[in-house]
């Protein structure tokens, strides 16, 4: 059976092959590319200018029904705001490894987009992690950033002193701990 492509790419006809559309497919792949502002930043402006309708960039439900809505504008300003935060405070630069050990509430996609725009490598991670896994993944990656909640700081704490290259450790809640910058004070 044969597959569809976009129209705008190849025609549809049931000979292409694999092996067809590879040899034949170059993609205009531009020499800058950043997704907050060449994505984000253009549906924001749309947004703003009515060419693009009113649904939110982010819609986030937790279990007790409260809710975040952003538009594309908000969520452009907030992601600057962090990605300031995690250049000026954080002191990171274009490359350097981040750790995000987050639940997936709206600072995780908050953090994503505020990397994106810092051009920072960004390091997921579940907060099943265990003090040694966090560990590994410190050493190894030489993140100079960790961004997590409450509930992972202790276990970041319990070996931090063994990462050498983690300069900023970034907590995001309502509390403080000793070492660590409260990103919504920040923010």
């Amino acid at each position: 059976r044969a597959f569809q492509l976009c129209s705008r790419c190849y025609p549809v006809h049931a000979s292409l092959s694999y092996e067809a559309i590879k040899q034949e497919y170059r993609p205009e792949v531009p020499e800058y590319f950043n997704f907050a502002r060449d994505v984000l930043d253009r549906w924001a402006e749309a947004e703003k200018e009515g060419k693009k309708s009113k649904n939110p960039a982010l819609w986030w439900v937790d279990g007790a029904g409260e809710e975040v809505r952003w538009s594309f504008e908000e969520l452009g300003v907030l992601s600057r705001k962090a990605a300031n935060v995690l250049s000026d405070a954080c002191g990171l630069q274009q490359g350097d490894r981040v750790i995000l050990i987050l639940p997936r509430i709206p600072e995780w996609w908050l953090m994503n987009v505020a990397c994106m725009r810092t051009g920072t490598v960004l390091i997921p991670g579940t907060q099943q992690l265990t003090a040694k896994d966090i560990l590994h993944r410190l050493q190894k990656s030489k993140a100079k950033c960790i961004i997590t909640d409450d509930s992972v700081a202790p276990a970041v704490d319990s070996v931090g002193a063994e990462c050498q290259a983690l300069k900023s450790k970034l907590l995001v809640s309502g509390g403080y701990r000793e070492g660590w910058m409260n990103f919504k004070d920040l923010l």
